[in-house]
């Protein structure tokens, strides 16, 4: 079974965007995901088919409709569908690399992009939405981060990287920043690559990478390293 994406909008023109290219877009052409827009304005009734309205209370901006969203995730996923629904919001759990490994396990996700002010409460209660951050910063809409979450799923997806490894090594895997890397021409105005990486012992190399991957989190990201200490080893 391949990973399904439905996303649920205002502007399915979006999407794929660039998971079209490299690749995720050639995971797509060969089946391994597929994609699926909704535009939640044709789950709107009335003249101006309008999908928020003002916020209950007071207060500046307009605020998506309950009863138009729950039109539209029930017709695009019914009760038995068992792929997790998401909201991309600000204010949701940040989005972290195990969260990404469990999604990609799965059967796929339905997301909605909120916009305005946000979403009904009672809709994201009512139809069990899991909140979803990508970081501490407000976007115009949830678009951007949908397509930031499926572009780091679909990269764990069976066969989508050429070499699994890849994936196994890089930053967050192992609870740590991913170490520095280096490549030819051997010397790049006068900055050498270390000598430990030309030297051929694959075991010196592993104890050098792992050391500077403990030195990037510890100086960066002291609440990876916290956590790294306590349960990482």
């Amino acid at each position: 079974m391949s990973f399904r994406a439905t996303i649920l909008t205002l502007y399915p023109e979006m999407f794929p965007g660039s998971l079209d290219l490299s690749l995720a877009g050639k995971a797509r052409e060969a089946g391994r995901w597929s994609l699926e827009t909704v535009q939640i304005r044709d789950y709107a009734t009335g003249k101006h088919r309008n999908v928020d309205d003002t916020p209950a209370g007071g207060g500046a901006g307009m605020v998506m409709r309950a009863d138009v969203l729950a039109r539209a995730i029930d017709d695009a996923a019914p009760a038995d569908d068992p792929r997790p629904r998401l909201l991309m919001s600000p204010r949701g759990r940040p989005l972290d690399q195990q969260r990404v490994r469990e999604l990609a396990a799965g059967p796929g996700a339905v997301i909605l992009c909120g916009r305005f002010e946000g979403v009904d409460q009672r809709l994201i209660e009512a139809r069990g939405l899991e909140e979803v951050s990508i970081g501490d910063y407000v976007l115009s809409g949830g678009e951007p981060a949908a397509l930031v979450l499926l572009d780091a799923v679909i990269r764990l997806l069976p066969g989508v990287m050429g070499n699994d490894a890849s994936g196994e090594e890089e930053s967050f895997e192992g609870g740590l920043l991913e170490h520095p890397q280096y490549t030819r021409p051997q010397l790049f105005e006068d900055r050498p690559i270390p000598e430990i990486l030309l030297s051929g012992n694959h075991a010196k190399i592993a104890a050098w990478r792992r050391e500077e991957a403990e030195r990037l989190t510890r100086e960066r990201r002291p609440d990876l390293w916290a956590a790294y200490k306590d349960g990482g080893k």
